[in-house]
């Protein structure tokens, strides 16, 4: 089925939504436990001890939660701070906070500690830069907080980007001067539904299913049975394993029944290609590193291009390190997400 489907419904209880392009599953949001505070949440926090040698300083967080903040120029031990939740936190670990806030929206992002007015770079056509650039002034001006408008914001009318940016405007002015007070939560983390409508918008869906069934109706619930699988199978009955460990995730790629000379190269591009997919449906993050079927030296670099065309233009930051002298390729991406196979297992 070629198009692309945003199917909004319902997974094991949690609210979730998926992002189907041309029959494949593409994107996957889980909504984990409540308690938690997900990625994007604005908290206000008490700046507490600093930490040296590891460049940052502990936060108190409301409900005794502990965060970690790097950025502490003009921060004072004991004094209340606005931070926002960076990601997920390892088992035990105080949840990485920072103070470079984000208000996000559909059409545009307000950054308070990042001045000037930007739009983006997908957004070629120098009239419509120019345009957009003239209403971000209009809406922005007096404000010494800076803007970035999104590529969805080239398809909507000048009201409807205006009014978007002043909304965003006055809820980021809002909580940033609410800096008095008791560690608490400002602003929650958008869910499954609103995140998808916020963020998989452009390009414009074919397609939006929403209500009862919706995930049954596409076949969702195999795809999600699938991925609690450590195993991808790949063509011409090769195969990688993707298993978390407590230190990093593990992948390893076989071959399987073809032992003819090529099978190696093919079935390391085809984990290369398929990765970045692997990993943002799953929900995983950290050290990854790959061990992939044994092939000569002078194939590693067709294969790591393939990588780094693969993760190009990923949304979750992710930094490829190279290879290790034992021959494995080691990568970090970050843990934007908690891990599917935790999220189900809770509501097991």
């Amino acid at each position: 089925m070629k198009g692309r489907v945003i199917v909004l419904g319902t997974h094991q209880g949690h609210e979730a939504a998926a992002l189907i392009v041309d029959g494949q599953l593409q994107d996957l949001l889980i909504e984990g436990d409540a308690d938690l505070f997900a990625p994007g949440a604005i908290l206000r926090g008490v700046l507490d001890r600093q930490v040296k040698g590891q460049g940052g300083a502990f936060v108190r967080l409301p409900g005794g939660v502990s965060g970690f903040v790097r950025e502490t120029k003009g921060l004072a031990p004991g004094k209340p701070v606005i931070v926002q939740v960076a990601g997920h936190s390892e088992p035990g670990k105080a949840v990485p906070v920072t103070t470079r806030l984000l208000f996000k929206s559909r059409l545009s992002i307000v950054t308070p500690s990042s001045p000037g007015l930007n739009v983006s770079r997908r957004i070629k056509n120098a009239g419509d830069r120019a345009r957009l650039e003239s209403i971000a002034a209009g809406a922005m001006e007096g404000s010494h907080f800076g803007l970035i408008l999104r590529s969805a914001a080239v398809d909507a009318d000048d009201q409807s980007v205006a009014g978007d940016i002043a909304q965003m405007r006055t809820l980021a002015e809002a909580i940033c001067a609410d800096i008095d007070g008791a560690p608490e939560l400002l602003l929650a983390s958008p869910g499954p539904h609103e995140q998808a409508a916020r963020d998989w918008s452009d390009p414009a869906p074919d397609e939006v299913d929403t209500g009862d069934g919706a995930f049954a109706r596409h076949g969702i619930d195999e795809w999600i049975d699938a991925l609690l699988s450590p195993v991808v199978r790949l063509a011409g009955g090769a195969h990688m394993a993707i298993e978390p460990t407590r230190a990093l995730i593990a992948v390893d790629v076989n071959t399987g029944g073809d032992t003819s000379p090529a099978a190696s190269l093919k079935a390391n591009i085809a984990t290369a290609r398929d990765l970045p997919r692997q990993l943002r449906l799953r929900g995983l993050g950290g050290q990854v590193a790959i061990d992939f079927a044994p092939m000569p030296k002078r194939d590693r670099a067709a294969v790591e291009q393939q990588l780094r065309q693969a993760f190009r233009g990923e949304a979750a930051e992710t930094s490829l390190a190279g290879w290790t002298p034992l021959g494995n390729f080691e990568l970090q991406r970050k843990r934007d997400r908690l891990p599917v196979a935790t999220i189900l297992k809770g509501s097991a």
